[in-house]
């Protein structure tokens, strides 16, 4: 006769309802929420928070009414770039700053020429 293993313990997968699941993305996308905090206090993955997320906005479209108003939409941030503090600013700091080891830094300013930067890039592998 062959051996049988039963495994006791809480299950494996947890069941969520809809309304705990409203509860947490409604926490997690809230104004100033940070959504790893809300993944650790309940102990789930953020990528099953944004798939709830996605799945409820994918459905959204018919249940209106049953979204939570404490969960925004994902849009987009428009970038503004004063040309004024760019320009005197550009030439005074550096673009990027490499700390090297035994104290050695390496600044590549905005002005240079990208085969240059390339080549230090490429150097420092």
């Amino acid at each position: 006769m062959g051996q049988v293993t039963v495994f006791s313990g809480p299950e494996r997968r947890r069941r969520w309802s809809d309304e705990e699941r409203l509860q947490i993305l409604s926490e997690a996308f809230a104004p100033g929420a940070c959504v790893a905090q809300v993944c650790r206090r309940h102990d789930i993955s953020s990528a099953l928070i944004y798939t709830w997320r996605r799945k409820l906005l994918d459905a959204g479209v018919e249940r209106e009414a049953e979204l939570p108003e404490a969960l925004p939409t994902p849009v987009f941030a428009e970038a503004v770039i004063d040309e004024d503090v760019m320009g005197a600013s550009a030439a005074e700091h550096p673009a990027m700053i490499i700390d090297l080891p035994r104290g050695k830094r390496l600044s590549i300013f905005a002005a240079a020429p990208p085969t240059l930067v390339a080549a230090a890039l490429k150097g420092l592998r």
